[in-house]
């Protein structure tokens, strides 16, 4: 077993010693501080008020009972006094406003160790408004939309079972955390939803997603800078535009991305499969290394395999320049199915940094039942082994 399993498994029985230790007996139920299921009245203080009590409460937890509640915006602030437990059964509805007053995030946690959210609830973000005032972000650059729930500065902590849909931008965002897990989630917007990613990760350690179905208009999970030690296991991703390491490069002194294992993961009709994607000309100059991709099924998806140094969303960026991104140490084993591209792998890496040890083991990807071909430049590139395809570079 390796130290991250051993690291999430520690960090469950913990949870549970404590919580049948003290007694799940000291629950704050947000009804008994004024919130109303009516889905208008605005519940928001006392969803805060119940979470502050159960914070301040060894073994308190927060219960969010069946029903609709309007929420206009929601701070969950710790630390608290020992792990804490959220659980989540009704719906919560965010205002259609696309701003909501200037916030990037509708929901936080902030500073929470040894947190629990959990449930069959719907975190719902209201975010059809936004989609069609923001699309391509062009007319929305001076206040973006927010994200649906935030976790910053979390520690040792899960998201296990709710269902998040209709962002107005992200769903999820772990940011400057470490250990937190996600677990059978469900992540759903349309799409054609603009920039409506399912998690982005960020400046965070030893992140697990795991056994959970992701359907939106953008990423279903995104790897930003500063990420070390994140493990994606059993995700259904599609539509939607795959799983991405970046978009690095387009800020100064961006932290690398290191460690990254996806594994036993399905992509359907998406846009691209398993992306790496830096901009070029970069701003940093920063690493991707040890990337393993493995045990991978790809249903129809247009870039199966895809490193895209020249990244320019939208024709949002000036042509011209090389990436400063170095990817180096990425390995893709046992990854098959259908591309709807004749080109199933694309390797577009920089002239000034070229992408270094990159190696390809029992791929098997056909579009209409014929082979695919791979497309590779500035590349030091190894295909292992026989019959697979494509089995090289054109």
């Amino acid at each position: 077993m390796d130290n991250t399993r051993i690291f999430y498994l520690m960090m469950m029985i913990v949870h549970l010693f404590f919580f049948f230790s003290v007694g799940i007996c000291k629950q704050f139920v947000v009804t008994d501080f004024g919130a109303v299921p009516d889905g208008k009245t605005d519940s928001r203080k006392a969803l805060e008020t119940a979470w502050q009590r159960a914070c301040q409460t060894p073994g308190g937890s927060v219960l969010v009972p069946r029903g609709s509640f309007f929420v206009s915006m929601a701070d969950f602030y710790g630390p608290c006094n020992g792990p804490t437990l959220f659980e989540h059964r009704g719906t919560l509805v965010a205002s259609a406003d696309p701003t909501l007053g200037e916030r990037d995030h509708w929901i936080t946690f902030d500073e929470v160790d040894g947190l629990t959210v959990f449930g069959d609830g719907v975190l719902d973000g209201n975010g059809a408004l936004s989609w069609s005032r923001c699309g391509g972000l062009a007319r929305c650059r001076q206040q973006l939309p927010p994200a649906t729930l935030k976790m910053n500065y979390v520690t040792n902590s899960m998201v296990r079972g709710v269902r998040l849909i209709n962002s107005k931008m992200f769903h999820v965002i772990i940011w400057a955390s470490d250990g937190v897990w996600v677990r059978g989630v469900r992540i759903t917007a349309p799409a054609d939803s603009p920039n409506t990613d399912g998690i982005h990760i960020g400046d965070s350690n030893n992140t697990r997603i795991t056994g959970s179905r992701i359907s939106t208009g953008d990423d279903c999970i995104s790897i930003g800078e500063g990420c070390t030690g994140v493990n994606v296991t059993r995700v259904r991703c599609g539509p939607g535009h795959g799983i991405s390491i970046g978009s690095l490069g387009k800020y100064p002194s961006e932290g690398g991305v290191e460690r990254v294992h996806v594994r036993n993961c399905t992509f359907l009709g998406t846009e691209n499969g398993l992306r790496i994607k830096t901009w070029a000309q970069s701003l940093s100059s920063t690493v991707v290394s040890g990337v393993v991709y493995e045990e991978i099924e790809m249903r129809g998806v247009g870039n199966p395999i895809l490193i895209d140094q020249f990244y320019c969303p939208g024709g949002s960026c000036q042509p011209g320049g090389e990436s400063s991104v170095e990817i180096r140490g990425v390995k893709f084993a046992n990854v098959w199915g259908s591309s709807a591209s004749l080109a199933s792998v694309s390797l577009k890496c920089s002239r000034t940094h070229p992408c270094r040890d990159i190696e390809f083991v029992g791929l098997n990807l056909t579009r209409g039942g014929r082979p695919t071909i791979a497309l590779c430049a500035n590349a030091d590139d190894r295909f292992g082994g026989s019959g697979q395809i494509p089995s090289r570079c054109s």
